[in-house]
């Protein structure tokens, strides 16, 4: 194929395609590659081939003045293919260029994707020399201009924030008020109802499962599924092609600008410790193909085979520069460009590995904190991957926020019936300071939450015991077993009046144990409505109405108990301290940050602590009179947990003292509002089994005046 168009050299930076208004430059990273073709597409077509002029420290690059904005291209790499030295070129396969900014067209599972031959009797260590082109998403030149307008970052002080982790599709496909064109996209996510319903129910943070281009898995397809939840990236700068009706970069822009418009941040759930190329026996799309050997951790000694971390059959090379500078160029790209105001890194602990394994000053989390863009946004880990010393809570750098795998958990435990939690309980209440507490960390580097996207739905959790994922066509065996569940006493739905008054209290329970906490809370989208899987805890390859959101079946007791909630730690500024509490008095006060509380109403003691059989607990949070964040803390809260299946009196504390206690929640009524008897201030409070109660004591007008006087 001859070239025709007229080709200078160009730059080697930046990476990838950048259309500057004239023309077009190309710019590969490759240290081994021995030639690069880039291919120009018309639709389907390939109409010209033609050898990057340039090489310069690595990068493989020229310009073409006569391109534009809008063109279809892709590379062909030529290289030595010798598996087991970690080369695996392969010049027959179009690849798709790791900085595309939009990909056109899904990809096609054939034959011709793999470098080997499947059914040659040497496997991986043969050679294809079939063309994969016209089953390949093609990448397309972006002309990046957007009109933003007067966009600004709602820039929500961490402890103020209330994380809400949802799903582009199962946020849309289901309701009535999106576009059916819409559904399943950006746009159909930046509809009015649904930002109204994120901003009524007190929403500050959206946290989208991953938008970026990726593939379905084979096995999958042939058995009639897909990815639904997105976790096998093939491109991280281009969203994925199924969530746009328009220009990709467009289509997003849009989306972050109206939620930004309604105050609503905007993460992104990101996936940078493997490709969908997998290992060995894996295809080649992009990386595999352009030089394996600089892009994935291969076995020392082995480097035909890969290093596994991820569990999907390799993990990327972050202690090579390059990739390392593809991840966090691909980062700012998400900041800078489409005005993401921060990321959720799956498996992060993978990202984090050097050659002894997870280190907490590797070269990716130190690059992330001297960046000047990177350090400002929301960085979120999930502190954990799929390697042997994988679980590395508590780990992470200051900076850093962490998913809670131990609050779930506990969570969870405690609220089944689990006895002799309670020090572990009061941990997590508290913002985990055992976890956290060292660099200068605060309450925040907690993500508290009790389900996520992987796992039993908030109504699901108290509804089935056991997984029941026979719609995944795996005979029941994926998914994981330590659900830490109770169904009160019937597997699935069910009409008996008292199992279903059981399980919305635990619901309850659950939820305000969640938002009553110290640290970040999540939830999980749809939790609010009485979403249900059906007992599925692993719906990764669900894309229907198992994943999607009925929003014609909605528990509005259960949606007016959780906004409630959020409200109620909106108000109270004692719900979502800044700092760790110390369990002392406070300056120009009488009483410490927090105490804990006994049935009799003294203060716990060591033998407390310890009872194994212990299902309760009690803490008094005192009004703090600031801190220098500008919110005065004068109202003490009493939070009462019982998970006895008797009702346990407490006598509160400071009797009689400025009026008594009043109740604001208690879990054992529907919506959460007790009736308080002679409408009165308690000084005495029953806590009903299997609930949970807040009281407050509001400080009178002379406290806060002494109080006051006490800090001049």
């Amino acid at each position: 194929m001859v070239a025709r168009s007229r080709v200078w050299p160009g730059s080697p930076y930046p990476l990838g395609a950048t259309w500057d208004g004239k023309g077009v430059n190309f710019a590969l990273f490759s240290a081994h590659a021995e030639k690069v073709e880039l291919c120009l597409f018309d639709g389907g077509q390939e109409v010209e081939r033609i050898s990057l002029p340039e090489y310069t420290d690595e990068v493989w690059h020229g310009y073409l003045p006569d391109c534009r904005a809008g063109q279809l291209y892709g590379y062909r790499v030529h290289g030595p293919y010798e598996p087991a030295a970690g080369h695996r070129f392969n010049r027959h396969k179009l690849l798709i260029d790791p900085y595309a900014k939009e990909l056109v067209g899904s990809l096609q599972w054939t034959d011709a994707h793999f470098g080997y031959r499947a059914d040659h009797p040497r496997a991986d260590l043969s050679f294809d020399r079939r063309d994969n082109a016209r089953f390949l998403p093609k990448c397309r030149v972006v002309d990046t201009a957007f009109t933003w307008g007067d966009d600004r970052r709602p820039n929500v002080p961490w402890p103020h924030t209330i994380l809400y982790e949802a799903h582009l599709r199962g946020m849309t496909m289901r309701h009535p008020l999106v576009p059916a064109a819409l559904r399943g996209t950006f746009l159909g996510l930046a509809q009015p109802a649904l930002i109204e319903h994120m901003v009524k129910l007190g929403v500050t943070t959206l946290e989208l499962m991953p938008i970026q281009g990726m593939v379905d898995e084979r096995d999958l397809v042939e058995r009639g599924l897909r990815n639904y939840w997105g976790y096998n990236p093939i491109a991280f700068f281009a969203p994925d092609p199924r969530a746009y009706v328009g220009a990709a970069d467009g289509d997003f822009k849009t989306m972050v600008q109206r939620l930004h418009e309604a105050g609503i941040e905007v993460l992104l759930d990101v996936v940078y410790n493997h490709t969908a190329e997998g290992n060995q026996m894996g295809p080649t799309l992009s990386m595999k193909g352009i030089d394996n050997l600089s892009y994935y951790r291969l076995i020392p000694g082995d480097e035909r085979h890969y290093e596994n971390f991820s569990g999907c059959g390799n993990t990327l090379n972050l202690r090579h520069p390059r990739v390392l500078q593809l991840v966090t160029d691909a980062l700012r790209y998400w900041v800078e460009e489409m005005h993401v105001d921060g990321f959720r890194f799956d498996l992060a602990a993978s990202l984090a590995r050097d050659k002894a394994g997870f280190d907490g000053g590797s070269g990716f989390l130190d690059a992330m904190r001297q960046d000047p863009v990177l350090s400002r946004a929301k960085l979120i880990a999930e502190p954990w991957d799929l390697g042997g010393d994988g679980y590395h809570l508590g780990g992470f750098p200051p900076g850093w926020s962490e998913w809670n795998g131990r609050y779930r958990d506990t969570l969870r435990r405690f609220w089944r019936g689990e006895g002799g939690l309670i020090g572990e309980l009061a941990s997590r209440l508290t913002g985990s300071s055992d976890l956290f507490g060292w660099g200068g960390r605060r309450p925040w580097a907690s993500i508290n939450f009790i389900t996520a996207h992987d796992g039993f739905t908030m109504r699901d959790l108290v509804t089935y015991e056991q997984k029941h994922n026979e719609a995944n066509v795996e005979h029941n065996n994926d998914g994981s077993d330590a659900n830490y569940a109770w169904n009160c006493g019937v597997e699935g739905e069910t009409d008996d009046a008292g199992v279903k008054t059981c399980r919305a209290r635990q619901m309850r329970n659950l939820l305000a144990s969640l938002f009553l906490s110290q640290g970040v809370p999540m939830l999980l989208a749809g939790d609010e409505l009485g979403r249900t899987q059906r007992g599925n805890n692993n719906a990764y390859c669900q894309d229907n109405e198992i994943s999607w959101i009925d929003w014609a079946n909605v528990d509005e007791e259960l949606l007016a108990f959780v906004t409630r909630l959020i409200a109620l730690r909106r108000r109270y500024p004692v719900l979502r301290r800044p700092r760790f509490f110390a369990g002392r008095r406070m300056a120009g006060s009488t009483v410490k940050d927090i105490a804990w509380i006994t049935p009799e109403g003294r203060e716990m003691a060591h033998q407390d602590w310890i009872a194994p059989f212990a299902r309760s607990l009690g803490m008094l949070l005192g009004g703090d009179p600031g801190d220098g964040t500008g919110e005065a803390m004068d109202d003490s809260l009493v939070i009462l947990l019982n998970a006895y299946v008797e009702p346990i009196p407490y006598v509160l504390p400071g009797k009689g003292h400025n009026g008594g206690w009043r109740v604001l929640l208690d879990t054992a009524w529907p919506g959460g509002l007790a009736p308080t008897p002679n409408g009165g201030p308690h000084e005495q409070y029953t806590v009903q089994p299997r609930s949970l109660a807040v009281l407050i004591r509001r400080q009178g007008a002379a406290t806060r005046q002494q109080r006051k006087g006490g800090r001049q």
